[in-house]
């Protein structure tokens, strides 16, 4: 449960990054550009094979979508905190809960119908990679501005 824990707060994190990072004025990032490298680097570090690709990314793409919609959805109810009623803070940390009860609920099913697809290690490295790809990003978008 500790493990699944810290995979959940990992994967919070990155998108949390990944967030800040597009919302960057002078930083912008092309969507079409970002998911290439994401598919890119994800492909290249956990070694998927073509056959595995074209099984695995339709899973992917669908827990994304799912996971970005939680984290929207919980990056809303941190608005606007200081101005709530008690009864209003209750109803959204009860919320809180059941949208990371949701993330670690998809997280589950991702990882039962990808493992059909993966090996064990290769859904391990790609639980380990989530950081890298985002630090990956700030290092090649800061090689860019230098250029």
């Amino acid at each position: 449960m500790m493990k699944k824990t810290h995979s959940l707060i990992l994967i919070l994190f990155l998108f949390a990054t990944q967030v800040s990072f597009a919302q960057r004025p002078e930083q912008r990032i092309d969507p079409e550009r970002l998911q290439a490298a994401r598919i890119a680097f994800i492909t290249s570090r956990i070694q998927l094979k073509p056959e595995q690709a074209e099984k695995f990314w339709p899973i992917f793409n669908q827990f994304q979508e799912k996971r970005e919609t939680a984290m929207k959805q919980l990056g809303e109810l941190n608005r606007g905190v200081s101005d709530v009623s008690e009864e209003e803070a209750k109803s959204r940390i009860q919320r809180k809960f059941q949208l990371q009860e949701k993330l670690i609920s998809d997280e589950k099913v991702f990882v039962t119908e990808v493992s059909k697809v993966l090996s064990q290690k290769q859904i391990l490295t790609l639980h380990a990679i989530g950081r890298d790809f985002t630090r990956h990003i700030y290092q090649r978008q800061r090689g860019e501005g230098n250029d």
